[in-house]
């Protein structure tokens, strides 16, 4: 028997996600979204990129999510000392240029505030027009340090 359906189990032979859940998160390893939400394989579709921000290719994933396989939640979870909330534009761009040797001038979500950060996320999964669920989208801030996961008030407006 392969090892890994057998260690998956009926999450190996079920497309949809068990909680209908969605997460978009940061790639920084140092969060294991598994771990901190007592998360088992075929729970729920993890998305990740750097700083866990609504990006257009998120809001892709997200509409598949969504649309193909169900899911009807979405939680952001941003996290603290997040590279894209210490760095600027300008300088990840510099960084990555020098490191490549290629100009980078690409649109990275960089922010100053995190919690703002994850309000505007929420905000634009909630107008997305290609996502059917946007009435139960919720943010969250994840303390590295205490290892605390605290909901973030959303914006009140749900748009039609």
């Amino acid at each position: 028997m392969n090892t890994r359906l057998h260690y998956l189990g009926t999450a190996a032979r079920i497309i949809e996600p068990v909680q209908h859940l969605a997460i978009l998160t940061c790639m920084d390893a140092r969060v294991d979204v598994s771990a901190l939400l007592g998360l088992r394989p075929g729970d729920a579709h993890v998305i990740r990129n750097a700083g866990g921000r609504a990006s257009s290719d998120a809001l892709r994933a997200l509409a598949i999510s969504q649309a193909v396989m169900h899911t009807r939640e979405v939680m952001v979870i941003h996290h603290t000392d997040c590279a894209l909330g210490r760095f600027s534009q300008a300088q990840l761009n510099e960084q990555i240029t020098m490191a490549s040797g290629h100009g980078f001038a690409e649109e990275l979500g960089c922010f100053t505030d995190p919690i703002q950060a994850i309000v505007e996320d929420i905000e634009r999964l909630r107008a997305c027009p290609y996502l059917p669920a946007r009435d139960k989208v919720r943010g969250f801030i994840y303390d590295l340090t205490s290892n605390v996961v605290t909901e973030v008030p959303a914006p009140d407006r749900i748009p039609t």
